[in-house]
């Protein structure tokens, strides 16, 4: 058995040969029985659909049948009967678009010119095969040249389909992966409408009645609404993160993660993993982020936010951007553990996230950054309760909150803040919070006198600490629940506790500050640090009254 990590190896085949293999072969066995003539498996990104794209090309490739047959040697599959002997059998056309990502329309066409050219280059046996009709291969020569016009380009997947059938005398499987890559890169950069029009006959021609297709599997992160882009597509069966019916079939299971960290030695760290990397719920199914999850074994169990550091956070932005004061409330409902109330649906379209909140929470639901934690049906539509998975994404929403709390200061003032604070420099402390209060929070936002806004503004800045400290909001500790608290992973480390009260007016501030204090003190919240064997912790008592802070050590 091989104990090497494959970081970033999404081909099937070079993982077997040596690299540690977490068996998902019974997808297959499901699959194959039951699958819809178009499926399309939306899930968050790195969590494992190429590689699973990969292993149903290997299984399936007529091509190469015997070598395919031997990757699945011991593996769970290899005991369905009915299902291997469905190996080795269809002609496959593989294509992805994970790469295409452009700043305008004329470079996206270029990059799906330059992408097409590539798989012409995999099938260039077409261009002599004397089963395919002579204006496909004109056709064929056209996108292998880059000289295709836009009617070629747009009909390229039904042309290829075409002649691989003719070639084989038979119809072949349509791979299709990170289908709706393109699309967001769009919407990123603002030519979404051009994209649209071209992917509506570039997918439909493909998909819809296709009498050269056998079957079709794509794969991507959202599920692009119909209206848009599927147009008339009514063969399609979506798999997702809400309606999945094979929930695990993509990320890790718990047992998966158990027996990954006993096989490599590791099986003290899986508490570690599950508070960093667990918490998605597919279907009531308890899944774990692949991704972060490899990563962490890689390395030497080191927590911290891999998954988020994989590419941009657009829509995560755009939430914090298009977000005004009261839906901001639920954005810091959800840095403190707490749910949010969405009516989600499928099919949105991207233009909608600016201006629909539930658009919104639908997309951060379906890309990861958010799950279910309950669902119920009400008035005849679905009500979900959504949360943070996970430390890695609470992590991330502190980032972002950072952010929009930072315009103008850039990181070195919050590292520096952070650092008295983990000094017990409570002067520097105080200091910080009200420059960063002066500069960055309106007086609409601080005159409402609620505690919930300084306790959302303070722990977004504490985010900066993850993943060398454990940062806390409203946990019990002691005889009670302290405001927010940082522990630090390694023990030699101070930690801090924070207290927060409101004043009534200027005069108060200092009165408030002790009693935030002498609350920390009888209420034993540092109990939580000693237990840990941290023995240095301080103590802040910090009273707010509009944009003026006062705070107190001990």
């Amino acid at each position: 058995m091989h104990t090497t990590m494959p970081v970033g190896v999404d081909d099937f085949a070079k993982l077997r040969e040596k690299y540690y293999l977490v068996d998902k072969t019974l997808f297959l066995c499901d699959f194959l029985k039951y699958h819809a003539e178009v499926t399309l498996f939306t899930r968050p990104r790195r969590f494992g659909k190429t590689l699973t794209m990969s292993m149903l090309r290997y299984f399936l490739d007529i091509d190469h049948a015997a070598e395919n047959r031997k990757l699945f040697v011991d593996l769970q599959v290899a005991d369905d009967v009915e299902t291997m002997a469905l190996q080795g059998t269809r002609p496959i056309l593989f294509f992805s678009l994970r790469g295409c990502k452009a700043l305008d329309w004329q470079a996206m066409r270029g990059l799906i010119g330059k992408n097409l050219q590539g798989l012409v280059q995999q099938y260039r046996f077409l261009l002599t095969s004397e089963h395919v009709d002579a204006a496909d291969r004109v056709s064929l020569q056209a996108l292998y040249e880059a000289r295709a016009d836009d009617a070629t380009l747009k009909n390229a997947l039904v042309i290829f389909l075409r002649m691989l059938a003719a070639h084989y005398g038979r119809q072949p499987v349509l791979l299709l992966d990170e289908y709706d890559v393109p699309v967001q890169s769009a919407w990123e950069s603002g030519y979404y409408a051009e994209a649209i029009d071209f992917f509506r006959v570039f997918y439909t021609t493909a998909l819809k009645t296709n009498q050269y297709l056998d079957f079709a599997v794509l794969t991507g992160v959202m599920r692009i609404a119909k209206e848009s882009i599927f147009s008339d597509l009514n063969n399609l069966d979506v798999d997702s993160v809400l309606s999945p019916k094979f929930p695990e079939a993509f990320g890790f299971t718990s047992e998966e993660v158990k027996k990954l960290a006993e096989d490599i030695g590791c099986a003290a760290k899986l508490p570690e993993v599950r508070a960093w990397y667990d918490g998605y719920r597919f279907a009531g199914k308890e899944i774990y982020n692949p991704w972060s999850v490899i990563k962490y074994f890689d390395r030497h169990c080191v927590p911290d936010t891999y998954w988020v550091n994989t590419s941009g956070n657009a829509i995560l932005a755009e939430l914090m951007k298009s977000t005004d004061r009261e839906h901001f409330e639920h954005v810091e409902d959800l840095m403190q553990g707490r749910t949010v109330q969405g009516f989600l649906r499928e099919g949105v379209i991207y233009s909608d996230i600016g201006e629909d909140q539930d658009a919104l929470y639908t997309m951060l639901c379906t890309t990861g950054y958010l799950t279910v934690a309950h669902a119920e049906r009400v008035a005849g539509e679905m009500e979900y309760m959504l949360c943070l998975p996970n430390r890695e994404m609470q992590t991330l929403f502190g980032i972002e909150i950072v952010k929009r709390y930072q315009k103008g200061f850039g990181k070195s003032p919050l590292v520096a803040l952070m650092r008295a604070m983990l000094q017990g420099d409570a002067i520097h402390v105080q200091l910080g919070l009200a420059d960063y209060l002066e500069k960055m929070a309106s007086t609409f936002d601080t005159t409402k006198g609620k505690e919930s806004f300084y306790h959302g503004f303070v722990l977004g800045m504490t985010a900066i600490l993850v993943p060398d400290y454990d940062v806390r909001s409203n946990r019990e500790s002691g005889y009670g629940r302290y405001d927010l608290a940082a522990i630090p992973l390694e023990k030699q480390h101070p930690g801090f506790v924070l207290e927060f009260k409101v004043a009534t007016n200027e005069g108060a501030l200092e009165s408030k500050a002790r009693e935030a204090l002498q609350q920390i003190d009888e209420r034993d919240y540092d109990n939580e640090f000693h237990a840990q064997g941290i023995e240095k912790v301080w103590h802040y008592g910090i009273a707010f009254y509009g944009k003026q802070v006062q705070v107190l050590k001990a």
